[in-house]
């Protein structure tokens, strides 16, 4: 038999435990099941220096543990698990857990998105430690330095002209002969100085040393040839984009081409009363942990409201 609860919140990153928070706060009791990353993409993140609040920078774990506390210091219930599938056809909406059946009266998904990545056992290796998918967040640390950024689309090219904010030198990497952005972002990165481009290689490994653990060098490996060069190298910034985390709800709420939930207005309903979405798993544009935490707290209120006029 089903387990019921008012609300679920499903996601524990920035989103889902701040929504826990005002939930919590609000009396209602939530539960949140953490999901494959618990705390989400800040897990990954070594040093967070633009979360309000922090003069000093706080790291990623750090910082979601904190928000943990403060959630479960109000009540929100914590729960390893995550969802594997969804019935959104009526009230209260079901869920099915790697650990059992579960009903709620309002369900908040803050299930976030996923950076793709290259899946090398380098890339793994220095992930944190030179190897980012967020040129906003990390940009800052290779400050005259000399970075690459993986990706030819328009996402890709937006981070490397951000990131020649720091960096002395920028080297697109990308597999193709030509770019797939836009012909605006292409124009605005070729007459960029300090942006250079590697055409038709892939990332083959990612080099670095150990103690204390830092990329130094990236062998590439041509997509036509198959010959290999190495190049001198600071980090890597992966801007192959992102997918969201929306997969068991395909079908029953309204997304976009790529997945992302779709919102209604300046709110965090979707196209099912009841249901609300918050953070990267809808947020398709700024994907920062201080916008996810802001639209985490709307969805919390969202909720509350709709509680009341059920």
């Amino acid at each position: 038999m089903a387990t019921h609860h008012r609300v679920i919140i499903l996601g524990s990153g920035p989103a889902g435990s701040t929504a826990a928070i005002y939930a919590a706060r609000a009396e209602l009791e939530p539960v949140v099941f953490e999901g494959i990353q618990p705390g989400g993409q800040l897990t990954i993140t070594t040093e967070v220096e633009n979360y309000p609040g922090f003069v000093n920078g706080i790291t990623g774990p750090e910082l979601m543990d904190i928000c943990k506390e403060q959630a479960e210091r109000f009540g929100a219930k914590y729960i390893m698990d995550e969802a594997i599938e969804a019935d959104l056809s009526q009230a209260p909406f079901k869920l099915t857990m790697n650990e059992g059946e579960y009903t709620c009266d309002a369900l908040i998904i803050a299930t976030g998105a996923t950076a793709r990545w290259l899946n090398i056992p380098s890339e793994a290796k220095y992930k944190g430690h030179g190897v980012s998918a967020c040129a906003t967040c990390d940009g800052f640390f290779f400050k005259d330095k000399e970075i690459a950024v993986v990706g030819g689309g328009d996402s890709a090219i937006e981070e490397a002209t951000f990131l020649t904010k720091f960096a002395t030198k920028v080297t697109i990497i990308h597999r193709r002969d030509e770019l797939r952005a836009s012909k605006i972002m292409q124009e605005k990165a070729r007459n960029n100085p300090k942006i250079e481009f590697a055409y038709s290689y892939v990332i083959d490994e990612i080099l670095g040393e150990d103690d204390p653990p830092h990329v130094t060098s990236v062998r590439l490996k041509s997509t036509k040839d198959g010959s290999t060069k190495e190049i001198p190298m600071d980090g890597i910034f992966m801007g192959i984009g992102h997918t969201p985390n929306s997969s068991i709800f395909e079908g029953q709420l309204e997304m976009n081409k790529d997945g992302y939930i779709i919102t209604l207005g300046k709110s965090t309903k979707t196209n099912v009363p009841g249901i609300f979405a918050a953070g990267d798993v809808q947020d398709f544009t700024y994907k920062q942990a201080i916008s996810a935490a802001g639209s985490g707290c709307m969805a919390a209120l969202d909720a509350e409201r709709y509680l009341e006029e059920i």
